[in-house]
């Protein structure tokens, strides 16, 4: 009798490793990355302490951005004060659900990467200050 119990049980835990196992391990390795994110003051994107940093990104990826802008010299009429665009370096082209106003304080997107690798640039789109002009970043997507 117990030797049934032991087996009935053990085949009930191998089925439902069967059913769930896959499910658990493609969520642990689709947990979205984190990239934390300062448009500052001085009209420069900053990640950790480094000005105008190269970010490095997986052509089709879902990236969540948490960005944390701080007042620059001027402000949109609709208060935002930085911009953040993503464009395609080689044409210029501009990507619609990266086109994003920053207002003060914290934010976070969800943004899908695109499925071209090649070499893009993050820009500011607000006039924020003098400096606005240095306001970017490079992003490198890889396949």
């Amino acid at each position: 009798m117990r030797d049934r119990t032991t087996f009935k049980i053990a085949a009930l835990i191998i089925a439902a490793l069967q059913v769930v196992g896959p499910g658990m391990q493609s969520a642990a390795q689709s947990e979205m990355r984190v990239i934390e994110l300062l448009a500052d003051k001085d009209s420069r994107f900053k990640i950790g302490r480094k000005a105008s940093p190269t970010l490095t990104l997986r052509a089709g990826e879902e990236v969540k951005f948490r960005i944390t802008a701080k007042k620059a010299k001027t402000q949109n009429r609709n208060g935002s004060i930085h911009g953040f665009a993503l464009i395609r370096k080689k044409d210029g082209a501009k990507f619609p659900d990266w086109d994003l106003e920053l207002k003060p304080g914290v934010q976070e997107f969800v943004l899908k990467v695109p499925d071209l690798p090649g070499e893009y640039q993050i820009v500011c789109t607000v006039i924020c200050s003098e400096g606005h002009e240095d306001m970017h970043m490079k992003v490198i997507v890889i396949a």
